[in-house]
């Protein structure tokens, strides 16, 4: 078997473990990042990036068709547009080869050695990786685990046949003309809002009494609006029990009722959440600390072995890629001698439904949980001019800030575009941003950014336009 030495050894080639091995190289680190499947991970293969590629499209369509209808206010009329699903898929698809091509780009131009195979660890300092071609060992100084997550199988659902999950979904040969979604999360809901746009008749099923259940009820109201105009039917404190017999239906059962409904479905769609891969690779010869199912790390990613990191989904929430690739390029100075630790009160949330939600540091709720006297800032877009000429008014940004010192605590926003007001309200939480901050800043009109300036007047008490 050919053995191999290295400074720096990453398991995983998604978000987090391609950025380690990036960083590391950049410093100088001699490093090795082994990957199973694809450069990239799920986010970028079949997850964050093929999703949005295929909710743009199924917008594009929604409107062109709603166009044909006369449905638009400024005079604009479509012909019979159509839709080769096809070709969407194709497009899609390329979108994801130029950017795993990238990752492989950028990994050669920092002298990374990106070997493709299944790791599995020996020990803290050690890896067999098995590859088509014949075995490799590697010796590292260093191991990072940035092995991810996957979505969760439910036991009365498993998936195959027409069970899927969120990765079938964005390879589907035809848009199914009847879906069912398992889980009213951002998963099952961007997915579901988009299939229902393509043309499919979308039912939502959902355990818990109310969509989106992670944020408040005033930000998830204007979703729960659109479901309904997008005729997505939503049924909450409901339980997936079985397919039927014939497998062409999702067998439910809602909460209080002891009869079951039987829910027509080419497709059921299971999206109840992910959860950290720990298996397959050797984990439990090591010594390590769990948290639950997650990998326990401090505040520098260091897990309870010396020199093993872990980065990314697999240590826990929030489970999102800039998380990961935060960790990642944080592990690799201070492997190469730097002082860093890791802080994620300025973490965005986005959901990408229609409309989208941006959540970033404390919700009102949590706030007030946390036995603080606060004021809050809304405004709505509906007041907002760039809104308006849009044609899309839904929606409002939020500022949450302590009443005493004006110190902003958290920034929340739901509307069409608003995860690109995302970096902005991380920026004010991270800088420790107070209300005069952001009032006291000249924001480009007509913009949706507006509205942020607007919501922190309004929590001072003299907003300027409603």
């Amino acid at each position: 078997m050919e053995e191999i030495s290295t400074k720096v050894l990453v398991i995983g080639g998604g978000p987090g473990g391609y950025v380690t091995a990036i960083r590391a190289g950049q410093l100088g680190l001699p490093t090795i990042v082994v990957e199973e499947a694809k450069l990239g991970g799920t986010c970028l293969n079949v997850g964050c990036i093929p999703s949005k590629a295929l909710i743009h499209a199924a917008e594009a369509f929604h409107h062109a068709k709603a166009q044909e209808k006369g449905a638009s206010p400024f005079g604009l009329s479509v012909a019979s547009p159509t839709l080769d699903f096809g070709k969407t898929i194709g497009w899609k698809d390329g979108i994801v080869g130029r950017l795993t091509n990238g990752v492989a780009g950028l990994l050669r131009k920092h002298k990374v050695k990106a070997i493709a195979g299944k790791a599995e660890l020996i020990d803290g300092k050690s890896c067999v990786v098995r590859m088509a071609d014949g075995d490799k060992r590697i010796h590292a100084e260093h191991i990072v685990l940035a092995t991810g997550s996957a979505p969760v199988e439910v036991p009365a659902l498993p998936f195959g046949g027409p069970v899927i999950s969120s990765t079938e979904a964005l390879a589907l040969d035809a848009v199914p003309a009847t879906l069912v979604v398992v889980g009213a999360g951002y998963i099952g809901l961007e997915l579901g809002m988009a299939y229902a746009k393509l043309g499919s008749k979308v039912t939502v099923v959902e355990a818990a009494d109310r969509i989106l259940p992670v944020w408040d009820p005033e930000l998830t109201a204007p979703v729960a609006k659109r479901l309904k105009q997008l005729g997505v039917e939503v049924l909450t404190a409901t339980t997936a029990h079985a397919l039927s017999d014939d497998q062409r239906a999702l067998v439910v059962r809602q909460s209080g009722s002891v009869d079951k409904l039987t829910i027509a479905a080419d497709k059921v769609l299971v999206a109840v959440g992910r959860m950290p891969r720990t298996q397959g690779f050797g984990l439990e010869k090591l010594d390590l600390t769990m948290q639950g199912r997650f990998i326990a790390i401090d505040d520098q990613c260091a897990t309870s072995m010396r020199n093993v990191w872990a980065v990314g989904d697999v240590t826990g929430e929030p489970m999102l890629a800039h998380r990961a690739m935060a960790q990642g390029e944080m592990v690799a100075e201070i492997i190469a001698g730097e002082k860093r630790s890791f802080d994620k009160t300025a973490i965005a949330a986005v959901c990408f439904t229609d409309p989208e939600i941006v959540s970033v540091g404390l919700l009102p709720n949590q706030a007030k949980a946390q036995g603080l006297e606060i004021v809050i800032g809304n405004f709505p877009f509906l007041a907002n001019g760039r809104a308006m000429s849009q044609d899309d008014e839904a929606g409002f940004v939020r500022v949450v800030a302590r009443a005493d010192n004006h110190l902003v605590l958290g920034i929340q926003a739901v509307g069409m575009g608003v995860a690109e007001l995302s970096s902005a309200f991380a920026l004010a939480l991270e800088m420790g941003a107070v209300l005069e901050d952001i009032a006291g800043t000249i924001h480009a009109h007509p913009t949706r950014g507006e509205a942020f300036q607007e919501a922190a007047l309004g929590a001072l008490g003299h907003a300027l336009h409603i």
